[in-house]
């Protein structure tokens, strides 16, 4: 009897992917022939999001083999790794086709009010790549992803698939991930300091985990949620993340021991402990401190009669410093928790940072003279700013890098012509709105004559962009997804 991966459609998978399951079936080595299984042989056809029901294959190779879920995403996985040799598509190929596809059939002359704002593609494919290093690198840990970070529905769908857990930090966020058909029990309400309506809310829905870092939210929760999983969240050394999180949650580690105290009087249940070292935290030796403390909150528990079960250790992770992080992590949790403590971490950065490209239209351009050396530069004006997705400049001290796109007739999306050069034209790139400080690159020079109705894109804009934006000045605060997959794992995940 063998365990089949839960498909979102199943029914269009055996239809039109069964390539899928072939691939799958034959990359397991050692552990079934390269025969695939045919849709004959599957006894259940539909499923929920939950992952609670399984398919039966039997009669394999004459073997009673389990092969897990995981199995067949990684197989399918390693069968597409090598992606991008003699001339098969990359990820960067996908992405371009689907911005040139997109601008060429604008016209900006012509064109109807708003055709030609601002749009992402997201790859998908860099998702599920993210979620196989993650499993890699950190195998012991279970993401429950930021949602907070880019509350994207196929984002979060995908990752539903992939069988992660989620951060939610507010009735919005745990609302739509339920809508999602995702069981309330792979939620985390990580939010120590809640509106009162919110709990009631995630009581109602059957959110029960949820963290908590002063005595007053322990009132507050034991008068509308006395059933709820609690994590203490305690404070830690963030001092060189990107956004530092301990100045506002986390209790001190010399309150602990009266926070765990009021818990026991008022018949709390204590599960857990939590902390976050900082959203794009740089120092690995942040998580092993934060591990020790966590593992001192832990003995000191049992004093109180609470055997906590399970570790949260929050976000922090960032893709350029992944292994390192997690090689730290793995290590601390090696050293302070015993294995049968559960491990869960908060990743939202990591896993969509850059997976989103957007692409802007340059809807206006200023000659500026310079009196001395009378060179000329220019200002461009973007139907994008910080009012919109590139917030993450003020709030998230982020540096997006503008690339053209196309300018006249030609596209240059990952060519070298996109870069910027050192003696080429001067320009300074704004948004659209009235204020002055919507401004996102002082200088830059392309070996281009921009002008209004080029197109300019950024990389990396995932993270903390499109989740902040404003209607400021009237301007939209949403704006169109194409998604596209570098990763076949994904189109069958997803249907696409």
């Amino acid at each position: 009897m063998i365990s089949i991966l839960r498909i979102f459609n199943w029914d269009h998978l055996l239809k039109k992917n069964q390539t899928f399951l072939s691939t799958a079936f034959g990359l397991i080595k050692g552990k079934i022939s390269s025969t695939a299984p045919t849709a004959a042989t599957l006894t259940t056809l539909t499923f929920p999001l939950t992952f609670k029901v399984q398919s039966q294959i039997t009669n394999i190779s004459n073997k009673q083999t389990l092969i897990t879920r995981e199995d067949i995403i990684e197989s399918y996985y390693h069968k597409d790794s090598c992606i991008g040799t003699n001339g098969v598509k990359t990820p960067k190929n996908i992405i371009g086709n689907a911005f040139k596809q997109r601008v060429e059939n604008i016209d900006n002359d012509v064109c109807e009010a708003d055709d030609e704002a601002a749009f992402f593609v997201a790859d998908l494919g860099e998702v599920y790549r993210q979620h196989m290093r993650w499993k890699r690198n950190l195998p012991r840990v279970k993401p429950f992803y930021a949602v907070k970070c880019n509350p994207d529905p196929q984002v979060i769908r995908l990752l539903a698939e992939l069988g992660t857990g989620f951060d939610c930090a507010s009735k919005g966020e745990i609302e739509q991930v339920l809508k999602l058909g995702i069981d309330p029990t792979r939620i985390i309400y990580a939010q120590p300091c809640k509106t009162s309506s919110y709990v009631r809310y995630a009581e109602k829905q059957g959110v029960k985990q949820m963290t908590f870092d002063n005595g007053d939210e322990l009132h507050k929760i034991k008068k509308l949620f006395p059933e709820a999983e609690l994590f203490l969240r305690i404070s830690t050394d963030d001092s060189t993340s990107l956004c530092r999180l301990s100045l506002k949650f986390g209790a001190a580690m010399e309150t602990t021991s009266d926070l765990l105290a009021l818990a026991r009087e008022l018949d709390l249940n204590v599960v857990g402990v939590s902390f976050h070292v900082g959203s794009g935290a740089s120092d690995p030796l942040a998580f092993r401190r934060a591990v020790q403390d966590a593992h001192s909150v832990f003995e000191q528990a049992r004093t109180y009669g609470y055997y906590m079960q399970t570790l949260d250790v929050g976000g922090g992770f960032s893709t350029d410093s992944f292994e390192d992080m997690a090689a730290a992590l793995s290590d601390a949790l090696e050293e302070y928790m015993p294995k049968n403590i559960r491990v869960i971490g908060e990743p939202g950065r990591y896993y969509v940072a850059n997976a989103f490209t957007l692409a802007c239209n340059v809807i206006a351009r200023r000659t500026v003279e310079d009196p001395v050396s009378l060179e000329k530069s220019y200002m461009l004006y973007l139907n994008d700013g910080l009012y919109g997705n590139f917030s993450s400049i003020i709030f998230d001290h982020q540096h997006p890098v503008p690339r053209v796109l196309r300018s006249g007739n030609r596209s240059y999306f990952d060519t070298h012509a996109s870069h910027d050069t050192t003696d080429g034209t001067q320009y300074s790139i704004w948004g659209p709105t009235c204020d002055g400080i919507d401004h996102i690159s002082e200088s830059i020079r392309f070996d281009h004559n921009l002008d209004v109705g080029d197109w300019l894109y950024f990389e990396g804009m995932g993270a903390y962009t499109k989740c902040s934006a404003t209607r400021f000045n009237g301007f939209m605060d949403s704006h169109d997804v194409i998604y596209v997959s570098s990763e076949s794992g994904v189109n069958a995940l997803l249907g696409m």
